[in-house]
């Protein structure tokens, strides 16, 4: 028996003897409920120095801890961080029952967070039509016949992911898929979220004609004859959504599985979630899912992925309801983040909203889709109350007038640690980035949306605006901005390794150098950005984003023996494993 299980042995039996004498002094009930929290105390004597669960051991960890950047061990018990440093000094927690892990060389990374994600949705798509890297307008059309073969008639025939960019430009048309679906009804979005595609038959059943006025906020796209397209864009596709069959819980509840075992493989332990939420899309799908997916897998325990939920802005005092009942963390997996509402579009739609007009369409600055008097008031209402705002921002003009509205708010409500968020940033006027350092705000940005936007963005904007002012991400850091990564799944792959990639080397699809070689980033800040910026991004840095004693044991071993391979070695540096509360998550 080791000296420490000899102490620890010692001290049980003094205690025993101090509650006998206790109870035969009959002292009052006051003394008695004091010796009983001083025997449950998270820093009594006794629980600081129980043994470890785990020790993790032989390998190179790096931390995301500016205060000790790397450590070749750590200590883990009870889900959490009770020791990190070198092995001697870490072994000392190891005893009777601890079980060692040796990396065997390898790199462990803190877990991933996912700063911008739409888990439910992504993992509904899992099971649909998938039309996502299809080149061109032929396989698109094959694809969607193989959908439809054996699906029964009159059911919708849903999916999505194209990308018009991949096969020229060329928009699809309903024209292009009425031949082969005269029975199913079809809606498939682009990969952005901002546009979709239907059939004539969904058309019709949702009643659009061709004297059907554009809403607000969104477009209905018209051919040559006036005739609608069977685009809709941006808040017009309400009119589509609104006639497709809700989506059983059931269906919802697999949809979390298949995502959260999807995330894993990736390394991502935490994601911030904004839901089903898109323009046109039903604001209680957020409350929905919630209610009968989140709060269910939680109870049941059937969650093993942390989540920071946010909610669709004009539902705000429903949220500050809940919180100021609950509080905003309801358990070790569910966080109660925010609101979120759009600024503008996207794009790869030509609906992102920009201060000068798109180069293929002189007559479009893009759209606005929530009105900004309405946005406005919601943003000063939800941040009076204490609540993180989060909103969706791409054009140059649309991050232009989201700064200006976030300064209006701050001098009205005063100052505070509140973390506004501008989710995407993709595209900034000259001295913009410097204001996100300069008033706080959070770029929640997606380093893998360069890759598919590098070709169209010079053609939609022009090559000097697109190389000045896009994915300004060593700007942004230089300005002091916090900048957290995402990857916006399902409109790009959930895969932080790839994205740290991209930020480090900027070089899309068949690029021989670096889309603005100024604004690759280090490889530990692109690093930082996916762990503990982006848990400070959701005020979750105390808990999640670094190995550090105290903190939650969610970490990842990756198949690399050192940071570079990371880079230098893309086909190797992959996921080994991942730990969520020092439990075995994957594989």
């Amino acid at each position: 028996m080791n000296t420490r299980v000899l102490v620890s042995a010692s001290l049980v039996l003094l205690l025993s003897l101090l509650l006998s004498l206790h109870l035969h002094n009959n002292h009052n009930e006051s003394s008695w409920s004091n010796r009983l929290w001083w025997l449950s105390s998270k820093s009594s004597f006794y629980s600081g120095i129980a043994d470890a669960d785990l020790l993790v051991a032989n390998g190179t960890i790096y931390t995301s801890d500016s205060s000790l950047p790397f450590a070749n061990s750590m200590a883990i018990r009870d889900g959490r961080i009770i020791r990190i440093g070198n092995y001697s000094f870490v072994r000392e927690m190891s005893g009777y029952g601890t079980k060692e892990l040796n990396l065997e060389g390898k790199v462990v990374v803190p877990g991933f967070i996912d700063s911008h994600v739409h888990l439910l949705f992504g993992g509904l798509q899992m099971a649909r039509v998938e039309v996502r890297g299809v080149k061109t307008k032929k396989d698109f059309i094959e694809k969607v016949k193989e959908a439809v073969k054996n699906m029964k008639e009159g059911s919708w025939l849903l999916g999505g992911g194209w990308n018009n960019d991949l096969w020229g430009g060329e928009l699809p048309s309903a024209s292009w898929i009425d031949d082969i679906t005269p029975h199913h009804p079809v809606w498939l979005s682009r990969m952005d979220g901002h546009m979709g595609l239907a059939n004539s038959l969904a058309l019709k059943l949702a009643g659009v004609t061709s004297n059907m006025q554009d809403p607000v906020g969104g477009t209905i796209s018209r051919n040559a004859n006036g005739e609608p397209s069977g685009l809709m864009i941006d808040s017009a596709m309400k009119v589509v959504l609104s006639c497709i069959p809700e989506v059983s819980v059931e269906e919802r509840r697999q949809a979390l599985d298949r995502a959260t075992r999807y995330a894993l493989m990736r390394g991502v332990t935490t994601v911030v979630d904004f839901g089903r939420y898109f323009p046109g899309a039903s604001l209680e799908h957020s409350w929905e899912d919630f209610e009968d997916v989140y709060k269910w897998a939680d109870l049941s325990g059937r969650m093993m992925i942390r989540v920071c939920l946010f909610f669709p802005m004009p539902t705000w005092s429903r949220l500050l309801d809940i919180i100021q009942k609950t509080g905003c963390r309801l358990s070790q997996w569910i966080f109660l983040g925010g609101v979120k509402a759009f600024s503008d579009g996207s794009l790869g739609s030509n609906s992102a909203l920009f201060h000068e007009p798109y180069a293929d369409e002189p007559w479009n600055i893009g759209l606005q889709v929530t009105d900004m008097e309405s946005l406005s008031n919601m943003t000063l209402q939800s941040d009076k109350y204490g609540l993180q705002v989060a909103i969706h921002a791409i054009g140059d003009k649309a991050n232009d007038l989201i700064l200006d509205m976030y300064k209006s708010v701050v001098s009205t409500n005063g100052n505070r640690d509140r973390r506004f968020r501008i989710e995407h940033a993709q595209h900034l006027s000259d001295g913009s980035a410097a204001k996100f350092g300069e008033q706080g705000i959070v770029a929640s940005v997606q380093p893998d949306h360069l890759l598919d936007d590098a070709d169209s963005a010079i053609r939609k904007i022009g090559v000097e605006r697109a190389q000045k002012g896009s994915y300004l991400f060593q700007t942004l850091l230089t300005s002091n901005a916090l900048v957290a990564f995402g990857s916006d799944w399902p409109v790009a792959e959930i895969n932080p390794l790839n994205s740290i990639r991209t930020a480090v080397e900027r070089r899309p699809p068949g690029w021989d150098k670096p889309w603005n070689l100024a604004e690759c980033m280090k490889l530990t800040d692109a690093l930082n950005a996916h762990t503990i910026s982006a848990a400070e991004a959701c005020f979750l840095d105390e808990e999640i984003g670094s190995l550090s004693s105290g903190k939650m044991a969610d970490f990842v071993v990756l198949n690399a023996h050192n940071l570079d391979d990371l880079i230098t070695q893309e086909e190797t540096s992959s996921v080994a494993a991942t730990y969520v509360g020092g439990v075995q998550a994957y594989p």
